[in-house]
Order: C-alpha cells, then sequence, then structure tokens
C-alpha cells in the first residue's frame, strides 16, 4: 500500500516554493560549478601529467657558462648515466604592441626535435627566418593573434603560431621568483637561423637532460640530481641547475591544479552542512508546528521510522535534482568556464573532456550524504517523543525550564529579547554562516589592496632603480698567468668598470635555505659596499640583516642562526641574525661586502653587480647576466591580478549571496514560527509597523551583532590560515587588510540584509489575524 503521507509533499512544495527554490537554485549553480571546476581540473591534470611522455619533457636542465664540447658532454652522458641535448635559449627584449618601447622579454628557443617537445594550438610553426611561434599565454595577455606583428631586439617578426611549451606551463623566467609573468615574460620557437640571427650577447648555454632510467619518484629524483651534479662540475662552470622536480615552470602548475580541487571540495561541503542545517532548523518548526497531526498520527499506527523519511524526504529530493543538474550543468558551460580560468593562468597543451567518477560522486553521492546524515541527526531526536506529548504540543525533551528572567527592560526590548531566546538555535545558525561569508568575502576583498599595497612596500624601498648582475670574466690560472695565452685573455676581457656616477658595486649569491631535514627555497645574499648610498642601515660585522619577508615565512627572530647551502654545491654557511631589514622584494640577507667576500672566499677587489640610479650604457653587454628593474620586482602583484582578478570578483559576489540566502530562510522562518503571535498582536490593536519594530529589529540586532563578531573572527582566521596559503609560493607577501575593508563588509552585509528585510516586510503583512483564531488549543 502506498504511504498517503507522500501525497503531502507537493502540497508542502507548493506552500513554501520560495524556501525550496532559493535553496535549489543556490546548491544546483554551487554544485555545478564545483563539479564543472572538478572535471576541468582532471581533465587538463590528465592531459598534463600525459605531457611529460608525450612531450618527451626533460628530467632536468643545467646552464653552463660556455659551450661544453663534444667529448666533454660525452663523459658527463657516461658517468652521470644520462642523455643530453642543447636546448640553448636567448633573452631578447620585445615591444608587443609595436608602440616603440621594449615592455617585456621573449625567451627565444630553437625548433625541438628531441625532449620538451612542442604543442602547436593554432597556426603553423615557423619556417622563415623573420618568423616565430609564441606562448598562448603571453599572446593572449598582449592581445597578440597569428598574424601579428611584434619586434624583438628591434627586428620585426610575424606571429605564425601560438604553442605551449611543455618546460614552460607556467612561465617563470627564473626558477628562484615568487611568481610566474605571463605579461611581460613569453617564451617563442624560431628555426636554426631566426635564431642564430640575434647572435650571442644574450646567449644561454642550456642543456636538457634525461636520465637512462627514470626515477620512481621525487625523493629518488633528488637523491640522482644530487649524483649528477657531482659529476657535472668536474667538467664544466655550472651557472645554472634546475632537476624536473623543483623546475617551478614545470611543477607549479601541476600542485596548484591538486590544491584547487581539495580546496573547491572543501568549500563545497561546508556550504552543504550549512544548508543541511538550515533544512533541519526549518524541518524541526514544521513539526513543531504540526505536533497535533504528527501525535495523531503516532497513535494511528505510523512509526517514527515513516515518520522520520517522510520529514527528511524533502530535502534529500532537493538535494538530489540539485546535484543532478548541477552535474548536467558542470559537464557542459561551467566546464569551459572552468577550463578558461586555467587557460587564463597557464600555458597548457589542449586537453579532451573526460569522464570523471571522483567527481560525480564527490558532487551528488557525497552531498547527498551529508544532508542525509546531518538531518536524520538531528530530526529524529525530535521524534523519539511520545504521541502523548506531541498532543500536548510538549515538544521539549527534557525537564521544562522556568522561563529566563529578562532585566528590566522596557516593554519592546524584553519582548524582542524573548524572541531572541526562542529561536536561539536559528540564530546561531545564522551566526555561522554569517561567520563563513564573511570569511570568504574578506580573502575576496582584501587581495587586490594587499596587492597593491605590496608593490607601493616594493617601490617605496627597492634598492635602487637599476639593478645590474654581472658574468664576472674568469681569470687565467695562476701558473698561465704569465704566458703570451694568459696575458692574451686577460687583455680581451671587456672591463667590469662604468663611468656611471651613480654606480656602486655590490656582491650577489642565491643560495638555498637550509631546513630541519629539508632543503628549502632560494634565498638572495647581498654584500653591501660601505657607507652604501643605497642600503641605509649599518650592516653588522658579526652577522647579518635578513629581509622582513624571510623573518616573516620562516619565524626567525634577531638572535637566531640561519643556515644556508650553495645552490650548486654542498657547502653549508651559519649567519646569526642580527636585525631585520625592509626589503620586501625577495627573501634576502645583508652582509657588508667585506663579510660577504670572507665568507665565500672571494678577492678583496671582488663584485659581480652595480646598483645604480641611472641605466648604464658603457658596459660590454656580454657581461651583464640580469637587469633588474621596477618591472621585474612588481611582477607578482601584476601577474597576481591579472590571473586571479576575476576570482577574487567571483567570490566576494558568491559571500554575498550565501549572505543574503541565509538571512532570507533564516529570518523567512521565524517570522513563521511566529505567525500565530504576531496574528494575536494584530487582534490587539497593533500595527504593522509596530510587529514589524517587534520582530525584525530583534532579527537587525542580531544581524549586526554577528556581522561585527564575525569580521574579528574572520580576521583571526585570515592570520590563522595565511601562512599555509603561501607556503606553497616561493616567497612571501606580506599579509596587510586595508582599513576600510571592514566598513565596506558591514556595508555590503547590512545592504543585503535590508532587501530581505523588505521582503519580510510583505511578509508579516500579509499574516492574516484569524490565524491565532484557528490555532486555539
Amino acid at each position: 500500500m502506498k504511504n498517503p503521507l507522500w501525497k503531502r509533499l507537493p502540497r508542502e512544495l507548493k506552500s513554501d516554493f520560495g524556501k525550496y527554490i532559493v535553496i535549489f537554485l543556490f546548491m544546483t549553480l554551487t554544485i555545478g560549478f564545483v563539479s564543472g571546476f572538478l572535471v576541468a581540473d582532471d581533465s587538463m591534470l590528465a592531459a598534463y601529467d600525459e605531457g611529460f611522455e608525450k612531450y618527451n619533457i626533460e628530467h632536468g636542465n643545467f646552464t653552463l657558462s660556455s659551450k661544453a664540447s663534444e667529448s666533454d658532454l660525452k663523459k658527463i652522458e657516461k658517468n652521470g648515466k644520462v642523455r643530453i641535448c642543447e636546448n640553448f635559449y636567448r633573452d631578447e627584449a620585445t615591444d608587443a604592441d609595436l608602440d616603440g618601447k621594449e615592455e617585456g622579454t621573449m625567451r627565444i628557443y630553437q625548433e625541438r626535435t628531441d625532449m620538451n617537445l612542442v604543442c602547436l594550438m593554432s597556426g603553423g610553426m615557423p619556417a622563415a627566418k623573420n618568423e616565430i611561434a609564441i606562448d598562448r599565454m603571453y599572446a593572449d595577455n598582449n592581445k597578440l593573434k597569428v598574424g601579428d606583428k611584434l619586434k624583438i631586439a628591434g627586428e620585426e617578426l610575424t606571429v605564425t603560431g601560438l604553442v605551449a611549451l611543455p618546460d614552460y606551463s607556467c612561465l617563470f623566467s627564473d626558477n628562484s621568483d615568487m611568481m610566474f609573468d605571463a605579461v611581460k615574460f613569453g617564451v617563442g620557437i624560431m628555426t636554426e637561423k631566426g635564431a642564430d640571427a640575434f647572435g650571442t650577447t644574450h646567449l644561454e648555454y642550456r642543456y636538457s637532460w634525461q636520465y637512462e632510467t627514470a626515477p620512481k619518484d621525487d625523493i629518488e629524483a633528488k637523491n640522482m640530481s644530487e649524483d649528477f651534479l657531482e659529476v657535472l662540475v668536474k667538467y664544466g662552470n655550472v651557472t645554472g641547475f634546475i632537476p624536473a622536480y623543483s623546475n617551478q615552470a614545470i611543477t607549479f602548475t601541476g600542485e596548484d591544479m591538486g590544491g584547487d580541487k581539495a580546496m573547491m571540495e572543501v568549500l563545497l561541503y561546508i556550504l552543504i552542512v550549512i544548508i543541511a542545517f538550515v533544512f533541519a532548523v526549518t524541518t524541526n518548526n514544521t513539526i513543531t508546528k504540526e505536533a497535533s497531526v504528527i501525535g495523531t498520527l503516532r497513535a494511528s499506527g505510523y512509526s517514527r521510522r515513516e515518520l522520520l523519511f517522510h520529514y527528511i524526504s524533502m530535502p534529500v529530493i532537493v538535494t538530489v535534482v540539485a546535484s543532478v543538474l548541477g552535474n548536467v550543468l558542470g559537464y557542459t558551460s561551467f566546464k569551459d568556464l572552468c577550463a578558461g580560468m586555467y587557460y587564463g593562468s597557464y600555458s597548457l597543451p589542449t586537453y579532451e573532456t573526460r569522464w570523471n567518477a571522483d567527481a560525480f560522486i564527490l558532487t551528488t553521492v557525497v552531498p547527498v550524504v551529508i544532508m542525509l546524515g546531518i538531518n536524520l541527526i538531528l530530526i529524529s531526536g525530535k521524534l523519539r517523543l511520545s504521541p502523548l506529548k506531541f498532543l500536548r504540543h510538549d515538544l521539549s525533551a527534557s525537564k521544562r525550564k522556568k522561563a529566563v528572567r529578562l532585566p528590566n527592560f522596557k516593554f519592546f526590548n524584553r519582548f524582542r529579547l524573548r524572541i531572541i531566546l526562542q529561536n536561539k538555535s536559528s540564530y546561531l545558525t545564522l551566526f555561522i554562516g554569517i561567520f563563513f561569508a564573511n570569511v570568504l568575502l574578506l580573502f575576496g576583498m582584501m587581495m587586490k589592496p594587499l596587492l597593491d599595497h605590496y608593490q607601493e612596500e616594493i617601490l617605496k624601498n627597492m634598492i635602487a632603480p637599476y639593478q645590474y648582475v654581472l658574468n664576472v670574466p674568469e681569470e687565467p690560472d695562476e701558473d698561465e698567468k704569465y704566458t703570451v695565452m694568459g696575458m692574451l685573455q686577460k687583455f680581451l676581457t671587456p672591463s667590469l668598470k662604468t663611468n656611471e656616477k651613480s654606480a656602486e658595486k655590490f656582491c650577489l649569491n642565491s643560495m638555498k635555505n637550509v631546513l630541519p631535514d629539508q632543503e628549502g627555497e632560494t634565498i638572495t645574499v647581498y654584500g653591501i659596499a660601505d657607507d652604501s648610498a643605497y642600503v641605509s642601515v649599518e650592516l653588522p660585522t658579526d652577522g647579518v640583516l635578513i629581509s622582513d619577508g624571510y623573518a616573516e615565512k620562516y619565524k626567525i627572530k634577531t638572535g637566531d642562526t640561519v643556515v644556508l647551502k650553495e645552490a650548486y654545491g654542498s657547502e653549508t654557511y651559519e649567519f646569526l641574525v642580527q636585525g631585520i631589514y625592509d626589503y620586501p622584494a625577495s627573501l634576502t640577507v645583508f652582509m657588508p661586502i667585506s663579510s660577504y667576500r670572507k665568507t665565500f672566499g672571494e678577492k678583496e677587489d671582488y663584485f659581480n653587480g652595480y646598483f645604480s640610479r641611472e641605466k648604464i650604457t658603457d658596459l660590454d653587454e656580454d657581461l651583464i647576466a640580469t637587469t633588474i628593474t621596477e618591472d621585474d620586482l612588481t611582477k607578482v602583484s601584476r601577474q597576481l591580478d591579472v590571473s586571479m582578478g576575476e576570482m577574487f570578483q567571483l567570490i566576494n559576489v558568491f559571500a554575498v549571496v550565501l549572505f543574503a540566502l541565509l538571512i532570507y530562510l533564516l529570518t523567512k522562518l521565524i517570522i513563521e514560527k511566529n505567525a500565530n503571535a504576531i496574528s494575536m498582536v494584530k487582534i490587539l490593536g497593533y500595527e504593522n509597523r509596530e510587529i514589524n519594530s517587534l520582530y525584525l529589529t530583534s532579527t537587525t540586532w542580531v544581524v549586526i551583532l554577528s556581522i561585527l563578531l564575525s569580521l574579528l573572527l574572520s580576521t583571526w582566521t585570515i592570520y590563522g590560515i595565511y601562512g599555509y596559503l603561501m607556503s606553497s609560493f616561493s616567497g612571501w607577501l606580506t599579509l596587510y587588510l586595508k582599513p576600510a575593508v571592514y566598513p565596506e563588509m558591514f556595508a555590503m552585509g547590512m545592504g543585503a540584509y535590508i532587501l530581505v528585510a523588505l521582503l519580510q516586510f510583505r511578509r508579516i503583512k500579509k499574516i492574516p489575524m484569524d490565524v491565532a483564531l484557528k490555532n486555539v488549543e
């Protein structure tokens, strides 16, 4: 026999259509977005993983100061048990918009036929000397397409195709950079003749290698790379060494996509839990309202299980339908939207959409289980009461408590306090929802001011407008110094001297931060001249200063000791921290130039860089390894704004919608729960304005208090999780919460509440007087 209780569900849906449609749409869109995100993430991650084999990605690369001889390469291959191929490149200044100003850098490679094969995404590969295929991400950010022209090192080239290079899925120009830069840095492929036309001034002798037997995991890859480095340093002057497992240009994309997946799943489940609590609270209110009916049904033979299934059926049905429809949207429109977000940040190859069973389970089965579980727990307890208690409307499971004695306030205020106490479970759920929404809102709203503040601090504290890092020529060995070849070498070596008056010498080295049981990220070590015109602080002779970002990230204090390791060697150094220096651009150690030379065994007159206020024009270009300018220091804020700007806005909108949804559902519940009392006070002669003041003012108090308290708690939460969020970045962005964000958040919250309150005004106005007369017990 069919259960007649099922006939009540359509009537319940119709009578409370507003609540169910709002929850349904919110859940559908949320599940649809998360489902689309997981499908796109999994499909692109699969394409990324398969690309290691499909495009024959290197196991690492190294750079030498000069081209290696064939005999040396054979010895390295034999002793290191690797296979090596040339992967030379040139970094050339680029004018992407043909406005006559060079605003970026293009890293030019020759055609690849061995390792790191190219994925052609549109157009064709270059065939002539004046043609180039450029990275698709760089092209998008600079509004370039196939057939357009750009100038590289003054030469006008035609873009023949848009490509993705597997060793540059993330456009890091330097592996030690905190953030990639797809706006002012790109990679391109040219013919051999086209690349050679740029000469050897900026030519870097990079070689890619693959092991004879591929490592099983990163631990084995680390051990193998250390063994290979020991072989490599015997045959050449190594200026760069990057194993694939630590190459951010290769690994950052995969690690980021994996982390995004976990974050989206957690976000979805938190939202489902909040909605489940809302359903449970509203269902318990329905049970209270229908207590007499439930008592009659129980006395007539209906079991608790039948009634429980009836009352949890609507939340579960709404969740199931929302999950299924959300998955349909996820595999269609949302999938492309989410894939576009990834393509907006990373240089990924073309992907194919794949059926993702895990995504279906995570966005359909798990939400239904969460909804079912929470409602079973919270509703079943109330249905354990005896039929007699339901008939008497005595729904308290414990002994009746005395009413809370209220302060001697005016009548209206005491009435409002009583409303709050009677609906404390609803208000508690409202507070939790507001808190979660404000955490999201604060995260979304803080990032733009944080990036702007970071950029301002960098520009305010930058050491010099120009930093030139030099390729210091090797001097002849002591026994060759006075030979004809030795003297000829010294005579032909370009001079490191400059006539630029604002130039100041410095020393620079890149080292690895040594952490307990592991090797950390790159730390820049500066040796600063005495009475420096650029670093205006007295440097200690028996220790070092470290940048504030270094101190914050690793929780280092004055008096601590930091341990650094050679980037391409095994020597370690310990430094006593004597103070913190404001320098947000990188993780940095500052020491006197004399201490630097003594520590690293350099000559008394050694230096490898210049600080300068003006551009240095009289140095041989072959001597300049890197020029660090304002653009280089601000790439983090620039790239994050490009990559994540739309996402931050999406988070803000989502948080405000969640905020408004919870207020709407719970204020609606409170009014429905008190419909009988509202009807009674209407009979007693109170006007709608006064009734609104009674019921909505109490909710206003709770909303204002919840917003203010959640602003404080959300700030603590952001401070608590910020270190974890930044741990995956190389470098550090100092947390900055702009004070103006808080009044903006409060105004947005109250604006959403006012809109909801206007809807509830109408609801109170529509409650008729006969409700109280019909429900006289």
